[in-house]
């Protein structure tokens, strides 16, 4: 397959990871000369780990299969786009618009969201039937998940492209009706901002908080460190967009307020309830 996506950041990098290692070809578009070649590299040493464990995987053959573009027209001829990029509204409506209007009825277009309506993002798109949702979990190469949302407008065919897609890659999909937060990021962040009103309260130390999970309960990465790894610029647009939809339990706390407000971001930036 010839898949196109949008966006070079960490999701879209993982994206066309995962898609190369399967052997598909991939084009990824980023406005940013520079985003794009700092995904490309982290790409490439992505598929070299991931070659370790796998010896089908040709990382030099699999680099040739990826092209780079900087405008939604280089994913003419994808088969499959996926956008991955940060949780904008009008930014993802403004790019299924134009997607819709390169590619033919038959080309499904899937957005990477975590929270934002798959309805409102196709509410521009001529042809919304064949817009889902498709949420990866970072790391994308190596996260098993794939929540395939569906929109009210979304076509059966296209849910079953998505999930066997999903399943191509190697991963586990399960099918969520578009709701705010689907099922992955309501239960994740409630947790994870109950995780921060502990620390806040002093209850226990994020290490602490986070083996409570990790031992007690077998999660593989405690609510603190996932926090970092999402990004805490990214939880807390998630919380605010939960919190107008769904209440009040999702508002966020002061101190992930504020840590945004010192850009303590996380792994991306070296510092958040961790050092990195």
């Amino acid at each position: 397959m010839k898949i196109g996506v949008i966006g070079a950041g960490t999701m879209g990098a993982g994206i066309a990871t995962s898609c190369l290692a399967v052997g598909d070809e991939v084009v990824l578009v980023d406005q940013s000369d520079e985003q794009a070649a700092v995904a490309l590299a982290g790409i490439e040493n992505s598929l070299g780990r991931l070659a370790k464990k796998n010896d089908a995987i040709d990382v030099a053959n699999s680099m040739s299969k990826l092209a780079q573009g900087s405008d939604l027209a280089a994913t003419i001829g994808c088969e499959l786009v996926i956008e991955a990029i940060p949780e904008l509204l009008e930014a993802k409506q403004n790019i299924f618009s134009a997607l819709d209007d390169l590619h033919g009825p038959d080309v499904l277009l899937g957005t990477n969201t975590s929270s934002l309506s798959i309805d409102q993002i196709a509410s521009r798109a001529s042809n919304p039937d064949r817009v889902i949702g498709m949420h990866f979990f970072n790391p994308v190469p190596v996260s098993a998940l794939v929540e395939v949302v569906v929109g009210s407008r979304t076509g059966d065919a296209a849910v079953d492209t998505a999930v066997a897609f999903a399943e191509r890659l190697d991963k586990s999909p399960i099918v969520v009706k578009d709701s705010p937060g689907f099922a992955s990021s309501r239960l994740g962040l409630i947790l994870g901002l109950e995780a921060i009103r502990m620390v806040e309260a002093g209850v226990a130390s994020p290490a602490d908080i986070d083996a409570a999970m990790e031992l007690g309960y077998r999660h593989p990465m405690g609510p603190l460190r996932l926090t970092d790894l999402v990004g805490l610029d990214v939880r807390l647009n998630i919380a605010h967009h939960l919190a107008k939809e769904l209440g009040d339990r999702f508002a966020p706390p002061q101190l992930l307020v504020d840590m945004v407000a010192d850009a303590k971001l996380g792994k991306k930036v070296g510092v958040g309830f961790y050092e990195w």
